[in-house]
């Protein structure tokens, strides 16, 4: 099994910052990809930021500049400042991981966080 476990989520005024943070734990010996996905009211789940297993950051454009990723160096727990947030930015955030056994891949999800952007 694997958990995810986020924090860090809670309700700021437009232009502040928060910093998101998921632990990691479990059977977990090759990582695909692992980051942070959010989703509002009425929309589907979007990539926000994540590492893939080259090591490359994907980022959405629409948080680019604004928000960075971050991580150990053995993928335990995996960051996300947030910085110059916006009313948009209103979600609530998920913890993901892509773990590889073979040619399989399995998702796994944190139960997620709220973050509330007020104007």
């Amino acid at each position: 099994q694997v958990q995810l476990v986020e924090s860090g989520g809670g309700l700021v005024q437009a232009g502040g910052s928060l910093r998101l943070s998921c632990a990691a734990s479990g059977r977990i010996f090759s990582i695909n990809a692992m980051g942070w996905y959010r989703q509002a009211p009425g929309k589907q789940r979007e990539l926000v930021a994540r590492f893939i297993r080259s090591g490359r950051r994907d980022v959405a454009d629409s948080v680019k500049g604004r928000f960075a990723i971050s991580r150990d160096n053995a993928w335990n727990t995996v960051y996300l400042q947030m910085n110059s947030l916006k009313p948009e930015d209103t979600a609530v955030y998920f913890c993901n991981v892509q773990v590889l056994t073979g040619s399989l891949v399995n998702d796994y999800w944190g139960q997620g966080t709220q973050v509330t952007v007020s104007s």
